[in-house]
């Protein structure tokens, strides 16, 4: 902060913890879905340069979205395990996937946080959320962190997670987990920040 100086304003100090075997608060595995070995992460993660060299400043670049959400713990600890598991779509456990619900009944998070292609392949994207909390103030959340080559998968998660898939089914731990800030960046690659102010 001393070297940005005035160039930027603080808005939100979160520090994030890991916890146990990359768990959130909510007792989950976290990032269960997240492409594994450098070859996999760049190709989620990293805009490719283009066959006609147009994106040559986003080449390598990343988009990343943050969301601050904070918890009713009081809440989903009514919830029995089971019913847990049936809103995240995962045994507790033991982290395997159940089967998803029919179609025209309420989805669970993993189904409406997973986008497919028109083959059934996925898109990836990088998840490096970091849960958090103060007991002092009685807040404790998980700060979501997505790393994207392409910023519409990240905004079709979003918009199945809170509109629902089909319509008016909402991802249920939006009723436990509430968004109270977010916001979109783009990251540029090393080598572009590095050719920052370089005389042409």
């Amino acid at each position: 902060m001393d070297k940005l100086g005035d160039n930027v304003q603080l808005e939100d100090q979160t520090v994030g913890f890991r916890y146990f075997d990359a768990r959130d608060l909510l007792g989950f595995v976290d990032g269960t879905a997240n492409p594994v070995g450098p070859a996999a992460i760049s190709d989620a993660v990293m805009i490719p340069e283009s066959n006609d060299g147009s994106n040559a400043t986003v080449v390598g670049g990343s988009y990343v979205v943050i969301q601050k959400y904070l918890h009713d713990l009081k809440a989903w600890k009514t919830l029995s395990t089971e019913q847990q598991e049936a809103v995240i779509g995962r045994t507790k456990s033991d982290n395997i996937e159940l089967d998803d619900a029919d179609d025209g009944q309420q989805q669970a998070h993993k189904t409406l946080a997973t986008i497919e292609d028109a083959s059934g392949g996925e898109h990836a994207i990088l998840r490096d959320n970091m849960p958090f909390g103060s007991p002092s103030a009685g807040q404790f959340g998980t700060y979501f962190i997505a790393y994207s080559r392409q910023l519409w998968v990240v905004e079709k998660m979003m918009e199945r997670m809170f509109i629902g898939n089909p319509p008016g089914l909402h991802d249920r731990i939006l009723d436990f987990s509430t968004p109270i800030t977010g916001c979109t960046f783009f990251a540029p690659s090393l080598s572009t920040l590095e050719a920052l102010g370089d005389e042409e």
